[in-house]
């Protein structure tokens, strides 16, 4: 009470802050925690799923965070792969590449299908011709020096001939 013996009346509707001061900006979850991806609505879906009867606090930042991490290391390899393929875009064909062409990657989503994603090329080394060049490899490469006929070729021992000194 004042000496006049009225009280002093201050402004209503400012608990908790500075005799009504100006609001601070509300800054989200997300962009505390460093992240892209939504930690709000993350925690609203873990929430909503019923997985559990109670969600923490840190768990919708920590899938939040995985789920990105996993997210830039696809791209990041799809992105590559559509630069292989000299394509500025990343299409289907480019994320299944990425995806079975990484160890890791390839064992999280063996049984996933992509699609419009086709498949890894790979021929199996039995259905390849059988070389031929490592039979044509032991005869001379100029055609000058090669015999004509093969009875010739019989008849002219010349490594035979010589004998090798140990």
């Amino acid at each position: 009470m004042d000496a006049s013996g009225t009280v002093a009346k201050g402004k209503k509707g400012a608990a908790g802050r500075k005799a009504g001061g100006p609001r601070k900006k509300s800054v989200s979850r997300s962009v505390k925690a460093g992240l892209q991806f939504p930690v709000g609505r993350i925690g609203r879906y873990l929430k909503k799923g019923r997985y559990a009867q109670r969600v923490g606090t840190g768990a919708p930042v920590y899938l939040a965070a995985v789920l990105e991490y996993l997210a830039a290391e696809l791209l990041e390899l799809a992105g590559n792969a559509a630069k292989d393929n000299k394509k500025s875009r990343i299409i289907p064909r480019h994320l299944l590449l990425a995806v079975r062409n990484d160890e890791e990657l390839g064992k999280l989503l063996a049984g996933v299908t992509i699609a419009h994603g086709g498949v890894v090329p790979n021929i199996n080394t039995v259905l390849l011709p059988k070389r031929t060049a490592e039979k044509e490899g032991k005869a001379p490469k100029s055609p000058k020096k090669a015999p004509k006929s093969p009875k010739k070729a019989a008849k002219s021992p010349k490594k035979a001939a010589t004998p090798k000194k140990a």
